[in-house]
């Protein structure tokens, strides 16, 4: 159960910070660059909770 809790409130942190970003007056090019990162963030953060890493 626990680990099932740590991938929702990544879930959820990682789509705040998707939101957030794009809130930012950044231009459309860092924008996406900062996208890809959170996402690549996050999935590693998933991955690491399922025993992959």
């Amino acid at each position: 159960m626990s680990v099932l809790v740590s991938i929702l409130i990544t879930f959820l942190v990682i789509v705040l910070v998707l939101y957030l970003v794009n809130r930012l007056p950044l231009g459309a090019r860092i924008r996406q660059i900062v996208q890809v990162i959170v996402v690549i963030i996050g999935i590693i953060s998933l991955l690491r909770y399922l025993a992959v890493f």
